[in-house]
């Protein structure tokens, strides 16, 4: 597996991730190529997106950091990172989040970085115990949503 930055020409194989996951939360949540070129592969506010490739060049799955500015739509303090992390149904348990991480902290200190915010739906057990796992705490709940922050070691 190989670890590298999205183009915009991964954003079709990207989308089919995306779409699984969301059809799997039932959910109407944008997820075509075009969205995902314009808000993960090329956002303004990208700070990194990091895309998982297999041996065969099958994308496996991708990991957006975004700086939030001021007045951000997720309602993060200014300046932190805002992550999301997408890994294909049947890729799970490969290690494939842990490479991603390792990615997007890098990133994140490259950035000069204090904390990165993950929201994730309360009934996301999988991305709950993934960022768990790559050591987010809970610091907020609203509405349904559960918030985590990983706070970056100097």
């Amino acid at each position: 597996m190989e670890v590298r930055p999205a183009e915009p020409a991964d954003s079709e194989g990207m989308s089919v991730i995306l779409q699984e996951i969301v059809s799997l939360w039932k959910s109407d949540r944008p997820c075509s190529a075009g969205h995902v070129r314009s808000f993960y592969v090329e956002h303004p506010d990208r700070i990194e997106c990091s895309l998982a490739v297999s041996g065969n060049g099958a994308i496996l799955g991708f990991q957006s950091l975004k700086l939030a500015k001021e007045s951000n739509g997720w309602n993060v303090s200014p300046g932190w990172g805002v992550i999301g992390t997408y890994v294909s149904l049947g890729a799970g348990h490969q290690g494939i989040g842990t490479a991603l991480f390792a990615a997007t902290r890098r990133a994140a200190r490259e950035a000069a970085l204090a904390s990165i915010d993950a929201t994730i739906d309360e009934n996301n057990a999988l991305g709950l115990s993934y960022y768990d796992a790559m050591g987010f705490r809970t610091y907020r709940r609203q509405s349904g949503m559960i918030s985590k922050v990983y706070t970056m070691s100097p």
